[in-house]
């Protein structure tokens, strides 16, 4: 038995060549996103039980504590240790290559897994209670930004590892042409990726450093503008990776096609180089930027971006159409739609996601990006409703999706409970509709957030809503519930199917 039998193995559905040790550090990134997904998930359900004002059930020590650690988790833990296994998955695995350095990779999953242990210890220990944001003068203690760091310095030598293995593949010519659309999207989002951690580099660094005691003080201002080169464009490495994700799951469900791949390859290079200055609308309150700066980047630059959005909206069902009319459903205009594999829970996160992002979470981002309107709807539930479609209705149920084929294709199990599995993206998707629907209408009435007790009670001044916002309160309570039930089915699937699902010979 030769080396390159022993390094690869071949599959049996797609026929691709896959290398044994990044299937193992694609398997071990995806089980640990699981993990976290499954602790940001139980936090998220006290969340929603809390802002459910007549359940009310965590006191304000507590919420904020859990809000902090349900943030971490599910924005940066679950996603970005699931987009290191797309890494992997869309160079090494789709280009027929082996690893550039799978030593390097471990060094990644390494670095990220002490990073994240230590920043949840802290939280819960009740040394971190600052919130996402973390905005200074608020301090937390020294680990929790070590960890980080160390976090942001894994998920960096993974994009490294990816840059490399796209090189490998150049040079030992694993593949002929340009590279699939999956892995150019990819790459995309790790270029981001490395903006983005760069900034959080910049961000932590002397963050760390203040709460050490080595330096004197912390520019609130000066945190706030890099802090949001991180926290905001960290969302738009998903947003690439997921927009990558419908493309894969398109060509898996329908066998569907790109129907333009240069346009669709623009549209990437539109991301690179203008989603981050969205990132500043988080900004446009804060003295330091000039209103013309403010006015260029969300009247302008900023719609350069949601034009990429808009042509992989329209690209994804497009190629879907075309691929099922070319199966025969060609009847009036919607028997392709109506013929499409709605029970495939692949297919089926597919389409959820892609209205859920569009509809809900693009069209209330472009509205609440604003400068006018962000003003006033900013500090209101509306953010969470809007940022909840785009990065839960979109990509978590994208990746999600996407789970129902890596499960079979990687760990060579079949997918266990298949009746679960079917109704599962359905549970989570519509309930998360509702649950940022009736988010975003109570922020219309003005209810905040990021706050224990939207009455503000202990406060100077205390604040009555009329039944009507009771009400969106309680669908936000109940719709939560449901989307905590959605997100336990995947997380029984997935477990279940690498516990007791049938092996599939290789």
């Amino acid at each position: 038995m030769n080396a390159d039998t022993l390094a690869f193995r071949t599959c049996p559905t797609t026929g691709l060549k896959v290398h044994r040790p990044a299937e193992v550090l694609i398997q071990i990134n995806a089980v640990t996103a699981i993990v976290f997904l499954l602790v940001g998930g139980i936090m998220g359900l006290f969340m929603a039980l809390t802002r459910w004002q007549t359940v009310h059930l965590l006191n304000e020590e507590w919420f904020y504590r859990l809000l902090t650690l349900h943030g971490i988790a599910m924005l940066v833990a679950w996603i970005i240790f699931f987009e290191m296994a797309i890494l992997y998955f869309a160079s090494a695995i789709l280009l027929n290559s082996r690893l550039a350095a799978p030593w390097a990779g471990w060094v990644q999953y390494v670095l990220m897994l002490v990073g994240g242990a230590i920043v949840t210890v802290e939280v819960l220990m009740g040394r971190a209670d600052v919130m996402f944001t973390s905005y200074v003068p608020l301090a937390a203690s020294h680990w929790y930004y070590l960890g980080i760091i160390l976090f942001a310095v894994g998920a960096i030598v993974g994009c490294v590892v990816f840059f490399a293995t796209l090189m490998v593949a150049k040079h030992e010519k694993t593949y002929e042409g340009s590279v699939p659309l999956v892995t150019f999207g990819a790459a995309a989002a790790a270029i981001i990726a490395i903006i983005t951690l760069a900034h959080g580099a910049i961000t932590f660094v002397p963050t760390w450093l203040w709460a050490l005691g080595l330096i004197p003080m912390m520019d609130a201002e000066v945190y706030r503008l890099l802090f949001w080169g991180f926290g905001h464009s960290s969302q738009q490495i998903n947003v690439c990776a997921m927009v990558s994700v419908w493309y894969l799951l398109g060509t898996l469900t329908t066998g569907s096609k790109p129907i333009n791949e240069k346009v669709s390859r623009s549209a990437f290079a539109l991301y690179i180089l203008f989603i981050c200055i969205a990132s500043e609308h988080h900004l446009l309150v804060d003295p330091g930027l000039s209103a013309a700066h403010k006015t260029w980047n969300t009247g302008y630059f900023m719609h350069l971006a949601v034009l990429a959005s808009m042509i992989h909206a329209y690209s994804v069902p497009a190629a879907v159409e075309v691929a099922l009319r070319k199966k025969g459903y060609t009847k009036g205009l919607f028997e392709w739609l109506k013929k499409a594999p709605w029970g495939d829970p692949a297919f089926s996160s597919l389409a959820l996601s892609l209205v859920g992002f569009g509809f809900l979470g693009g069209i209330s981002g472009v509205v609440y990006g604003t400068e006018q309107l962000n003003i006033i709807s900013h500090n209101t539930l509306r953010i969470p409703g809007h940022f909840h479609a785009t990065v839960v209705a979109g990509t978590t149920l994208a990746f999600m999706g996407v789970t129902y084929y890596v499960l079979p294709l990687i760990f060579r199990r079949e997918v266990a409970f298949k009746g679960i599995a079917k109704w599962q993206p359905y549970v989570y998707g519509l309930s998360l509709y509702a649950f940022c629907t009736a988010m975003m209408f109570a922020g219309g009435f003005g209810v905040s957030r990021r706050q224990w007790d939207m009455t503000g009670v202990d406060a100077p001044f205390q604040v009555n809503f009329g039944p009507v916002v009771d009400l969106t309160m309680a669908v936000v309570g109940i719709s939560g519930v449901l989307c905590v039930v959605g997100g336990a089915m995947y997380v029984l699937v997935a477990v279940g199917t690498l516990l007791v699902g049938k092996k599939i010979n290789a």
